[in-house]
């Protein structure tokens, strides 16, 4: 075929024509003009300059056309066509109408024209082509509107071709010609068969490189920096029992198939000692089935251009031992490794500067992924006052020293971490590691807590037998100077001068007796009537007392959370516990602040999130007492409950406040708590457990006291009375008042005595009113020997004890009447008059 293009619409032959006949007609003007220049003379001259002029026209229209030049003639327009005709790829120009205008060889090529007069457009040649057809209308559209597109096809045969071919794959494309265009469309066609075989032979070896890798005997994932799964080969996905079907890139993470602690190790292999080197692990990954598979990891973690972490890429080797035939020395590498990596406590090789050559997942958890991947010291770990012992048993390791004692050290940062550190030398230093000791750590931190919790209620119960033991001796005490009072009382009327000296004496032991009630709920054994309360409702009747307390510059606030569960607690009692936490709360802030109460439910899933270990498991109600205050110092908190313990001045608390409301918390078998910090205020948290009300029968309700008509009937009697105590001066005290009132009293000094008595009156005793503490024989004892002779005996057990402190004694359903010490004559009187009339 011919190098000039098949067709070229922008052709000189009409122009070369007109100039031609142009000059063809000037020359025989002239011509004639000379012939008969001789007999016209001047008008010879004068059209001969009229042919010059001619000439000069026709001269400037040959430069305008480019038939004439001045210089060397410019080859622009034949190079560009020239350049258009050599390309590969198939060109045609084509007006609105769809007129070719242009059309280069390589189009001529493709579309099997053998010359000018064969040339048609690709729409033409392809809209009856059921594969190509649609492709070349919407190209035709873009045309019409002037727009540019590009469409692939493939037919059946090679384009333009007659005979029988191979399938070929076509890229058709229109767009403007040019930006003055004058609405030219320039179309082009290339055939893309080669093209398109090295794509599908790329895919075919990529679909091999895939099947290859996803059935290689080995396991294969990508993860990104957070472990999520990117990639994971069929091997890997079969031995973790998951589904490569349903699985979604970036959808589980590679630290669910993780053994516990096993994940630090992944976490430092995303930071690499060397960039780009391959790191090594033996651990164990666990199946979707909980079945663990001992593996070794091959880590290479990449890095992305701006420095951030890459995808991480692993290959996973199976370390299972397979047969007897296994290697003895790799069965027991593999032994060694699961157990030093799977070991709960944290094992390192040290080297002599005390960094770790070698670390297993729990010693990363316990002392940080710094200190495993040997970048600090271990002693850099450490607390301050910690850190000399440490280097000095690594001393001693390094001279081969046996028995170096274990190390108790805190670790850095919050919360405060403890752990007891084992040292041992390495015997085998000629290996070249240069490890020097290994390095043995258990976390102490709970059994630290559980020791010092332990410590502190050992303390407290301590001082809580102690106050009790001071409640008791000092209530026998008050007992005796109530009663002297009131025998006192009882001679001297109101205008006697010595009546106001009396009343200041009773008043002052009363006080007294206040102070030993505080003692004895400290020590929780005070006397408590438990009912079923609403701790909302309770809060509410105060409110008006509690502004009193909390004052003009202090707001209260109170917060209660709706449907509260019901408690048992002693109602007076608990009112003091509130009255006495917002007495404190009012006393920490100097100026102007907030007390706030509030109350809500605590299901026992909640409770457990509190980290409490002293609040047992159980389905509780909240009461907080929060205050904006000055807050506490931590040494002082811990001392807070404690008996006699006040940062208040001297004058203003006597230190029993919150060790009474410690002890009342305890014995309505609740738990409270403090949290504060200096200048952050002081927040009290009452636990009470809930409580769930039993169903009483019909006609079983609570008997009503006949407290208040025994108070105005008279209280004297003829019954014999057998009373029992142990502290001479309240026996006679005692003895005195029942025999006013008229009744047989027989009295003994001890639990021993009352039997003798019992035996030489002929047990003819219709009351028993008997101390609970006395030497050789205790209350419930005395009791338990009488009723085997008189089982409807009437008994009166007097304490400064609880009655619970000793009706655990006593067999279940044992019926008695309680006076709880210190009392009063009249008292005494009330209670045996109740206890005769049952």
């Amino acid at each position: 075929m011919s190098d000039k293009p098949l067709i070229d619409g922008r052709t000189d032959s009409d122009g070369v024509r007109r100039l031609l006949f142009l000059a063809g007609f000037v020359f025989v003007f002239a011509a004639t003009l000379a012939l008969l220049g001789h007999s016209y003379g001047a008008v010879a001259l004068l059209a001969m300059f009229a042919i010059l002029a001619m000439c000069g026209i026709i001269a400037v229209f040959a430069l305008a056309l480019g038939f004439l030049h001045v210089g060397p003639r410019q080859a622009g327009a034949d190079i560009a066509r020239e350049a258009l005709n050599s390309l590969p790829t198939g060109m045609l120009v084509a007006d609105r109408k769809g007129r070719i205008v242009y059309a280069n060889r390589a189009y001529g090529e493709e579309t099997g024209a053998a010359g000018p007069s064969s040339v048609r457009s690709l729409e033409r040649l392809l809209s009856r082509e059921a594969e190509a057809s649609e492709a070349i209308y919407r190209l035709a559209n873009l045309a019409r509107e002037n727009r540019s597109g590009q469409e692939e096809f493939r037919l059946t045969r090679r384009l333009g071709s007659t005979g029988p071919s191979a399938p070929h794959w076509y890229r058709a494309s229109v767009g403007p010609f040019g930006e003055d265009s004058a609405g030219l469309q320039l179309w082009q066609i290339a055939d893309i068969t080669p093209e398109r075989e090295e794509q599908e032979s790329f895919f075919k070896n990529l679909q091999h490189a895939i099947d290859y890798l996803d059935h290689a005997p080995a396991g294969f994932f990508a993860a990104d920096d957070q472990g999520r799964i990117a990639y994971i080969n069929a091997t890997l996905a079969d031995w973790l029992s998951l589904d490569l079907a349903a699985f979604k890139p970036y959808s589980r993470s590679i630290q669910d198939y993780l053994g516990e602690g096993a994940s630090s190790f992944l976490r430092r292999a995303g930071e690499p000692r060397t960039p780009g080197a391959v790191e090594s692990f033996d651990l164990d990954l666990v199946t979707a089935a909980g079945q663990r598979l001992p593996v070794r990891l091959l880590r290479n973690a990449t890095r992305t251009a701006d420095g951030a972490p890459g995808l991480t890429r692993t290959l996973v080797l199976d370390r299972t031992p397979r047969g007897d035939d296994e290697n003895a020395l790799r069965a027991a590498e593999i032994r060694f490794t699961r157990f030093f990596n799977s070991s709960p406590m944290a094992i390192a090789a040290m080297d002599a500067q005390g960094r770790a050559t070698r670390a297993n997942a729990a010693f990363a958890t316990l002392f940080g992924d710094e200190a495993a991947l040997g970048r600090t010291t271990v002693s850099d770990c450490l607390r301050e006052q910690n850190r000399e012992a440490l280097r000095q048993a690594v001393s001693a390791a390094m001279r081969g020293q046996a028995g170096i004692p274990s190390l108790d050290a805190d670790l850095v940062g919050e919360p405060t971490r403890s752990a007891r550190l084992y040292l041992s030398a390495n015997t085998d230093v000629s290996d070249g590691s240069g490890e020097v000791a290994i390095l043995y750590g258990v976390d102490i931190t709970q059994q630290r807590t559980l020791e010092d919790q332990f410590a502190k209620a050992q303390r407290m119960q301590a001082i809580g037998n102690l106050a009790g033991g001071i409640a008791h001796d000092f209530n026998n005490v008050l007992t005796i100077i109530t009663a002297s009072v009131d025998f006192l009382l009882l001679n001297h009327r109101t205008g006697d001068p010595s009546f106001q000296d009396l009343l200041l004496i009773k008043q002052s032991a009363n006080r007294a007796a206040s102070l030993v009630r505080q003692l004895l709920a400290y020590s929780r054994r005070q006397t408590m009537r438990p009912k079923m309360l609403n701790l909302t409702d309770v809060i509410a009747d105060m409110h008006l007392l509690l502004k009193r307390i909390s004052g003009d510059l202090v707001k209260l606030e109170r917060q209660h959370a709706r449907d509260l569960w019901p408690v048992m607690a002693d109602i007076g009692q608990f009112e003091q516990v509130v009255t006495n936490l917002v007495q404190n709360a009012r006393d920490a802030m100097s100026t102007n602040g907030r007390v706030i109460i509030s109350t809500r439910n605590v299901p026992a899933d909640e409770a457990a999130q509190f980290g409490y270990s002293e609040l047992g498991e159980g389905d509780y109600v909240l009461m907080e007492v929060s205050d904006t205050g000055s807050g506490m110092p931590a040494d002082v908190a811990e001392r807070i409950f404690e008996p006699f313990f006040t940062t208040k001045e001297i004058g203003k608390g006597t230190g029993l406040g919150l060790s009474m409301v410690y002890g009342i918390v305890k014995q309505s078998g609740g738990s409270i708590f403090v949290e504060t910090r200096s200048g952050e205020g002081t927040t009290f948290r009452i636990f009470l457990p809930r409580h769930i009300p039993a169903e009483v029968p019909a006609g079983k309700g609570e008997a009503q006291s006949p407290a208040a008509s025994i108070a105005k009937q008279d209280l004297s009697g003829t019954a014999s009375i057998l009373l029992v105590e142990d502290e001479d001066n309240v026996r006679a005290g005692n003895v005195r008042a029942l025999k006013m009132r008229g009744y047989e009293v027989h009295e003994a000094s001890s639990g021993l005595e009352a039997l003798e008595v019992m035996e030489e009156i002929d047990g003819k005793v219709d009351l028993v009113v008997s101390d609970v503490v006395m030497p050789e024989m205790d209350g419930p004892t005395l009791l338990r020997e009488m009723r085997k002779q008189r089982p409807d005996l009437k008994f009166i057990f007097v304490s400064g004890y609880a009655e619970d402190a000793f009706a655990k004694n006593l067999p279940e359903g044992e019926k008695f009447g309680f006076l709880p010490k210190p009392f009063s004559l009249r008292e005494l009187a009330v209670a045996v008059k109740e206890a005769l009339e049952e």
